[in-house]
């Protein structure tokens, strides 16, 4: 599944640059059988199997032994949403573990005993924290000092930019246009053909400014 999302594109130029790491560990590595197993049935019953606490913690000693300073996280539906300030500050970490969740669920001793935070990508249940995973590496890794040609181009995407006077942590980036100038009647702004930097400046910082209100006044 990680195949492909980490051998492409930015992410791809980070490791060939040798900026940022990233290793698949495949928890039944540390399963005590022959089959490998890494579940079992949930104590009181119910539907579907849970990963098991044992196993997990195997894995973690294991890769925690090789790294002095680290995060451990696990990917779960319960866990604090993920946003542009989390990714920010998991970018400035020297080496981070994620844990995927699978099946039914996982034992609720590693959350209690084993994680630093649990993270959300968002209200809704995925088959696997495999997919949560690929979105928190993407978003950490485009962050990381000399990953981006023109790190400067982060600065204005939405929930990046602020207003001065405003108590607002992020907004919505402005709208953006490029050739043709003119398309089946629809016109780019004249503002942005004018030249002027700084009343170009101004009429982006008003758009995002309205694009925040109509879409996400929550971030305000």
């Amino acid at each position: 599944m990680f195949k492909g999302p980490f051998e492409e594109s930015i992410i791809k130029r980070a490791q060939e640059k040798g900026l940022v790491e990233i290793e698949i560990h495949n928890l039944r590595d540390w399963a005590e059988d022959k089959r490998g197993t890494v579940d079992d049935r949930s104590y009181g019953g119910g539907v579907g199997m849970v990963m098991r606490v044992d196993v997990i913690d195997r894995a973690l000693n294991k890769l925690k032994t090789e790294n002095r300073k680290h995060k451990t996280i696990l990917l779960t539906p319960q866990g604090q949403t993920f946003n542009q300030k989390k990714a920010q500050e998991l970018a400035k970490e020297k080496h981070l573990i994620l844990i995927c969740g699978h099946y039914e669920g996982i034992d609720q001793r590693v959350s209690d005993h084993l994680v630093d935070e649990e993270i959300s990508i968002g209200d809704y249940v995925l088959t696997g924290g495999e997919i949560p995973a690929m979105v928190v590496v993407d978003s950490i890794v485009r962050l990381i000092p000399g990953v981006l040609e023109k790190p400067e181009a982060t600065r204005s995407e939405s929930f990046q930019s602020s207003v001065s006077g405003l108590q607002s942590s992020a907004l919505l980036e402005f709208p953006q246009y490029t050739r043709p100038e003119k398309y089946k009647n629809w016109k780019v702004p004249e503002i942005l053909l004018s030249g002027d930097h700084q009343k170009i400046e101004e009429w982006r910082k008003k758009k995002s400014l309205e694009r925040t209100k109509k879409r996400r006044p929550d971030l305000l």
